[in-house]
């Protein structure tokens, strides 16, 4: 090895951070490359139980399961229907929701509408909500005779709700439009108060009527920050389960992850694996074009050192229809959907507001004419199990992403190989560009058999913590890139001449000083992960049940009145984390996100 070579060899090798990289990168591939590879690998190849289907030995080289997927008989049920159902949601959603958003976002961020900086929070409240708390409130509402149980309060009323209004594609686009304005209230919101005014003064001086200014400098600037939104919000409607889990499979309205859920519980693993492959393709394609939006923003940047200045516009006439706009949102969005959970759950039979039909026996009672659950869910064994599998598997899981985030942070800051800081950074990026359902069912084609010295994990509380893990750590590692780019290294260089050594250094000194931003490494995921139920609902066996899934199985016995109590209790520990968040960084989520 030529003498300058072996002298940078040492060099880099004496850095901490170097062989920190190395053993990050080499975690990060097992827990995230290497269940991506294998689901695409389990497209091509035979799978156990299908070789006299394709009279081909297991594992060997097939294209079966692409034919059966995109080109057999049954490939209008497996794959076509669904994907046009999921784009016919996704895009329309979209629309909506951005089209809500960005109208709400103007109002809360530049003009003068009463009680904006309440409304500000208020409007984002849904942002914190599991999308299923809509799906349960609008079952609650318009249930009708095609599902078994109880009824929902219009046909307990009297009035039957049509099929197309209580189930498929309406009540789905509803929710997922609800549940995704606010995410454009955030963005859109944040890009507006970014304008300088100054630019709008100016053409309104020169003549310019509102309409064109609108037209040609406010939106041309939130251009970036619009085409965003609409990126995210459609690449995270593709992937959604819970909705059209619910409101969907009652009428045959599938989209592309209740198909990918049916295949694997009824173990076509080929079939699963290529339609998962399409999601992870869907989600890639349209993050990647996210990404070069958010590099095309720096042509619109539009706040200078000196001079910013945020003025609000006066609606005049306008202001009550506006007030009214926000209201009516915020009644939709949050009143509405948790009022009526509530009420459910406190109430014998549906729809039937008379004092002796209110009880708590769904809370606290005991003896219920229930085959499955006996008791209220505070007193239910189940559902004490399913949260403290909750808090366990997603508090250490939580835990542990936001710990690796932190180091993922100072590996790739304190790198100096800036390759393979780069390469830290996108691998642990990657779960982001994947919908939760096909990362789970990544997941489990790699871990439901023994690989080498593993054993199956399926059916194990460890599945659940290592893919919640890899889930999490985009937003784990982001937060720890952003708070290590901004400690410099005098403090570690002083402990350093001191004598401390790296571990002393990262445990007296680094991370004591990011305690504030790792408490919110550890927060992001813990939140994201009490609500998921995309990752655990092909990953969770009953015994070990969280509360989402615990709630989806409540739903399948059509016990509405638990399964709704099951889901505020999700939300209140929801809405509890995210106000601890806000409170630990003094940042409310309604500024925004800043990235």
């Amino acid at each position: 090895m030529p003498y300058r070579a072996r002298y940078r060899f040492i060099v880099y090798f004496h850095d901490a951070s170097t062989v920190l990289s190395l053993l990050l990168l080499a975690l990060f591939l097992g827990l995230i490359v290497v269940p991506l590879a294998s689901i695409l690998g389990d497209m091509i190849t035979v799978q156990i139980g299908d070789e006299a289907r394709t009279q081909l030995q297991a594992d060997a080289l097939t294209g079966h399961y692409l034919e059966r997927v995109f080109a057999s008989r049954v490939s209008h049920i497996l794959f076509w229907r669904p994907l046009g159902n999921t784009l016919l949601i996704s895009v329309a959603a979209t629309v909506i929701a951005i089209t809500l958003g960005t109208a709400l976002g103007w109002l809360v961020a530049r003009s003068d509408l009463p009680g904006r900086r309440w409304f500000a929070t208020a409007l984002i409240v849904p942002y914190m909500l599991p999308a299923s708390t809509y799906a349960l409130a609008w079952m609650t509402l318009f249930k009708n005779r095609t599902v078994g149980g109880q009824p929902g309060w219009f046909e307990a009323m009297g009035l039957t709700p049509p099929d197309w209004l209580a189930y498929g594609a309406l009540p789905t686009l509803v929710i997922l439009s609800l549940h995704y304005t606010p995410f454009a209230i955030l963005l859109v919101g944040n890009a507006l108060r970014r304008i300088d005014a100054q630019m709008e003064e100016a053409a309104r001086m020169l003549g310019a009527s509102r309409m064109r200014i609108m037209r040609q400098i406010v939106l041309p600037l939130s251009r970036p920050a619009l085409f965003s939104a609409c990126l995210l919000i459609f690449a995270d409607g593709v992937g959604e389960f819970s909705v059209p889990y619910i409101l969907g499979l009652p009428v045959q309205f599938e989209t592309l992850s209740t198909s990918l859920y049916r295949a694997i519980g009824t173990q076509q693993d080929g079939v699963a694996a290529v339609v998962a492959g399409v999601i992870m393709l869907i989600g890639v394609v349209t993050l990647g074009l996210d990404a070069w939006m958010m590099r095309e923003t720096r042509r619109f940047a539009t706040i200078g050192g000196k001079g910013m200045t945020e003025r609000s516009h006066p609606l005049g006439r306008w202001k009550w229809p506006a007030f009214a706009l926000a209201g009516l949102t915020f009644l939709l969005g949050v009143v509405l959907p948790l009022g009526a959970l509530a009420l459910s759950t406190v109430m014998k039979l549906p729809g039937r507001f008379t004092p002796e039909n209110f009880t708590f026996d769904y809370w606290i009672g005991t003896g219920l004419h229930t085959v499955a659950l006996r008791s209220g869910i505070l007193l239910s064994p189940e559902f004490w199990n399913a949260l403290g599998n909750s808090v366990r598997i997603v508090g250490a899981a939580s835990l542990v992403a936001g710990l690796l985030g932190m180091l993922v942070g100072y590996a790739v800051v304190r790198s100096p190989l800036p390759l393979l800081g780069a390469a830290l950074r996108q691998i642990t990026f990657l779960p982001y560009l994947v919908p939760g359902i096909a990362f789970a069912a990544a997941f489990m084609a790699l871990f439901a058999v023994p690989r080498g010295p593993l054993p199956a994990l399926y059916g194990t509380p460890m599945i659940l913590f290592l893919a919640l893990i890899a889930d999490q750590m985009p937003f784990a590692s982001r937060t720890g890139i952003a708070a290590m780019t901004q400690l410099g290294r005098e403090a570690e260089e002083a402990g350093r001449m001191s004598g401390a050594g790296w571990f002393q250094r990262m445990r007296h000194i680094v991370l004591p000083i990011q305690r504030g931003p790792m408490i919110a490494a550890v927060l992001m995921p813990f939140i994201s992960g009490i609500k998921n139920v995309s990752l655990f609902v092909i990953l969770a066996v009953p015994a070990t049940d969280v509360l989402t899934t615990w709630a989806l199985r409540l739903v399948d016995y059509n016990y509405q009145q638990a399964a709704n109590a099951v889901v505020l209790m999700i939300a209140l520990l929801s809405w509890a984390g995210t106000s601890l968040i806000n409170r630990i960084t003094k940042t409310g989520i309604a500024q925004g996100l800043e990235s």
